[in-house]
């Protein structure tokens, strides 16, 4: 008799690190959070499947969003390299899993029928890229600097400039929804998604300027690790 091999221990997420579920700053969350205690549930051999993207489903240019979108010419807006490594909650690096990327152009408005703020559009910018991490889980993007834009939270509400970062990791359970901000941004303090944040963990979402990783006369460089897991998980969106 051929017995199903146990799961595998995974590291639990610390949740006293995470915003609550509930925060009444941020409005949505009043909508659309769970008012019921969380039912914890035994992992399932399906969660710890790992979802297959290959290399050959991703386009050249998929991770260039500088490039990807170009119709009659460069986007407008300050260039910039996002580059980091994906880890596990043991500190391993989350081999060939796929990173995509989502975000406001340089005037800080999305390519999406909801967004009517009035701000510009441009044709050259489509705002979304992907790529498959290495064998040491980098990933890398070049892009442009994403603006500030109002969201209608609470009076003069602005969003902090910031890239959506969606990664599947080695199993189903080790999804993650992120954001990435960038370093003095003078929005922290008004802003209720970072603030929703404990103190002591809002650095993880929070990227590091890079002199060695900038490209002289052309972009300027940012890192930003991600752990998908364990009680040093990025914080999730």
């Amino acid at each position: 008799m051929t017995l199903n091999p146990p799961a595998p221990l995974l590291s639990p997420r610390d949740f006293t690190s995470h915003p609550e579920h509930l925060y009444p700053f941020y409005k949505s969350t009043m909508l659309r959070g769970p008012t019921q205690p969380l039912v914890p549930l035994k992992q399932a051999l399906a969660e710890l499947t790992a979802p297959v993207y290959g290399p050959e489903q991703l386009g050249p240019l998929d991770h260039d969003l500088t490039q990807n979108a170009v119709k009659n010419g460069e986007p407008i807006g300050e260039r910039i390299v996002v580059t980091g490594r994906v880890l596990d909650e043991d500190g391993r690096p989350v081999k060939r899993t796929l990173v995509e990327v989502w975000q406001a152009n340089a005037a800080g408005r999305y390519i999406h029928k909801v967004d009517q703020h009035k701000a510009p559009l441009d044709p050259n910018f489509l705002g979304a890229g992907r790529c498959m991490t290495d064998d040491d889980g980098r990933y890398r993007f070049m892009t442009i600097k994403p603006g500030a834009y109002p969201w209608g939270n609470h009076p003069n509400a602005w969003r902090p400039a910031h890239i959506h970062f969606s990664l599947f990791g080695d199993y189903f359970a080790s999804r993650l929804v992120t954001q990435m901000y960038f370093p003095g941004d003078p929005l922290f303090a008004f802003d209720p998604m970072y603030q929703g944040v404990p103190e002591h963990a809002r650095h993880l979402m929070v990227s590091k300027f890079s002199l060695n990783l900038t490209e002289p006369d052309f972009a300027l460089g940012y890192v930003f690790d991600i752990v998908l897991r364990g009680p040093q998980a990025s914080r999730f969106e």
